[in-house]
Formats: structure tokens, C-alpha cells, sequence
């Protein structure tokens, strides 16, 4: 069993708080992701569940039990870094056996545990090579397979895939994805990426300067954002956003309309724009359009799309995919 329950946790370093006061209820096998912008208390919300860190007020509680006061060792809980942490003079092999050496466990369990984390990790024919000779990628494969033998409740994962590339990224991606799939072990993972998050997530917590913005499903997240800040943070390219009169005629303080949620049009439309940068992606174009008296707005069109700049194009937003926020940003 691996939920994990939080109940008006609040963090303060001195004078300044962190993290307000969030409740959580993540339940057993989910994968749960933390999304936000840099500094808004993902990571230490994250260390506050391990032990890393003491709560300044609040519980949390791992299987019904209060943890709060119980240090990182006693809560079962298995963490992995942005950094490897891997002991560069051990083998494969003893990097991932390190932890259950330590708690003294009989080798032939050892073996045992290592060899199914090198199987389920693809990591078997590495086993007797030292982290020099491996790429990012398998180091953090070793750093997970540390944290698979120990069997933990949960894993915490805080920004595991920051220092790769960008095709090391997708590729771990999915095996993270699908090791959540193998073990049915509740997983917590910290990203700044809102791709990330909506690519593995089995529910979203988007974090706003400590404050918990929503919690819910990738798509109940893209769909019906509960504000402006979540519109604005989950999908890619950017919702667009307008205020003034134009919102007004909606019913609104500011509307907001996804990159893919306008019909594009050479002779006529909505909104009257001229093209500026086209990123040709392929499959995909987006243009960026500054239009007359709304500012510049982001379309997502089909990749055979020509326009190029200084081109005079018309927007058209879908009706029926407006999204209206008041003037505290409130979806309405």
C-alpha cells in the first residue's frame, strides 16, 4: 500500500512561507505529478512527503499512518534525484545492491532483488561496468534501480530527467511511464515541464507560489482549467489570452482561446492579424500573428501550411472553445 494523505500542511523558513497550507489525498498506485514554475514549492512539498525536510505545521500521513515526525528511513519511501548520486568507484551491480547491503539483507536475496531491477530496467548487460562508462540515460536507470530494490510505498522522483537531452528525455520518459505500469507502485514526480505532466500523469497537482492552483486529470486540466494562471500553464503552444472590450462582449474580464481553436482564413474573420515568425514543425505550424488592438496570438495549424512573414491573415475563435476568466482570474 502507498497512499499518501496530507492534511493543511504548511513550511516555513523563518519569516517566509513556503507552502501555505495544501491538502492532498494521493491515492494507492497513482502517479502523481507536481507541475509549476521555478519557486513555487514543488520540490520542497516533495521533500516535506520524504522526510527531508520538517513540516512547520500540518500532517502526513502514508497509509493512514501520521509520518510527520518520522524520519526519512521509517517511512518507506524511495527517492530519486535530479542528480544520479551513483558511487563512481561500484559497479552497476553495487551501486543498486548498495542500500540492501546496508541493511545488512542476505546476498542471496541481494542478488536476487538486482538482478530483477537490472531485467526490468534494461540494465542486465551493464551490470559489471562502472557509471563512467554508461550514458545519462542508463545512470538514472541505475538511480532507479536503487530505488526498486528496496521495495518501497512510493516513489519520489524530483526532476529525474533535467540533465538529459532532449531525446534521452523522451525515451526515459516512457520507461518511467511504463515501469509505473509494471509495478503499480505509487509514484510522485516533480517537473517544471508541463509536457512531462501531461504525458505521465495519472492526476495533476499544478502548483502556484505554494498554493495548490488545481488537482485533477491531464484532460480535466487542458479542458476545464479552474483559472487563468492553470489555462495559461497547461498545454503547448500557450493559451492566448485577451482583456478589454473584446472580452466584455463575451461576459468577461479576459477570455482565452488555444493555439488550435481558431479557423485561419486569407480573406476574411473575426480578428485581422499579420504574420510574424512561422515555425514549420512538420506535422504542425505555428504562427505567431500580431493582431490589430489584441497583441500577438499563437495558432497551431496543419504543417503544409505556406504563410510566411508579413503575410495578412483573419482569426476566427471557435464559440464554443472560449474559455472566460473574471477579474481574479476565476474560470467562469
Amino acid at each position: 500500500m502507498g497512499s499518501i494523505t496530507l492534511e493543511h500542511v504548511n513550511k516555513s523558513f523563518g519569516e517566509v512561507q513556503v507552502i501555505p497550507d495544501i491538502s492532498l489525498d494521493i491515492k494507492d498506485g497513482e502517479f502523481v505529478v507536481f507541475v509549476g514554475p521555478s519557486g513555487c514549492g514543488k520540490s520542497t512539498l516533495l521533500r516535506l512527503i520524504a522526510g527531508l525536510e520538517d513540516t512547520t505545521s500540518g500532517t502526513i500521513k502514508l497509509d493512514g499512518q501520521d509520518v510527520t515526525d518520522a524520519p526519512p528511513a521509517r517511512r518507506g519511501l524511495a527517492m530519486v534525484f535530479q542528480s544520479y548520486a551513483l558511487y563512481p568507484h561500484m559497479t552497476v551491480r553495487d551501486n543498486i545492491a548498495f542500500p540492501l547491503k546496508m541493511a545488512k539483507m542476505p546476498q542471496a536475496e541481494i542478488d536476487k532483488k538486482v538482478d530483477y531491477a537490472a531485467r526490468t530496467l534494461n540494465l542486465a548487460s551493464y551490470l559489471d561496468r562502472r557509471p563512467r562508462a554508461l550514458s545519462g540515460g542508463q545512470r538514472q536507470r541505475v538511480a532507479i534501480g536503487r530505488a526498486i530494490v528496496r521495495e518501497p510505498k512510493a516513489f519520489l522522483f524530483d526532476e529525474p530527467l533535467s540533465n538529459l537531452d532532449a531525446a534521452l528525455r523522451v525515451n526515459m520518459r516512457l520507461e518511467i511511464t511504463e515501469l509505473h505500469q509494471q509495478l503499480k507502485t505509487t509514484m510522485i514526480y516533480v517537473t517544471h515541464d508541463q509536457v512531462e505532466a501531461m504525458t505521465m500523469a495519472d492526476r495533476i497537482v499544478v502548483l502556484n507560489a505554494g498554493n495548490v492552483e488545481q488537482f485533477g486529470s491531464p484532460l480535466d486540466l487542458y479542458k476545464k482549467p479552474a483559472n487563468r494562471f492553470v489555462a495559461g500553464f497547461i498545454g503547448s503552444p500557450k493559451m492566448n489570452f485577451v482583456d478589454g472590450p473584446e472580452a466584455t462582449k463575451h461576459g468577461a474580464h479576459s477570455i482565452g482561446v488555444r493555439p488550435e481553436h481558431f479557423k485561419l482564413s486569407t480573406t476574411e474573420g473575426a480578428w485581422k492579424g499579420t504574420v510574424g515568425v512561422a515555425e514549420q514543425l512538420g506535422s504542425d505550424t505555428f504562427l505567431h500573428v500580431q493582431t490589430d488592438g489584441l497583441g500577438l496570438m499563437t495558432i497551431r495549424t496543419d504543417g503544409d501550411q505556406t504563410f510566411k512573414h508579413g503575410d495578412v491573415v483573419w482569426l476566427t475563435p471557435d464559440p464554443t472553445r472560449i474559455y472566460k476568466f473574471d477579474a481574479a482570474g476565476k474560470a467562469i
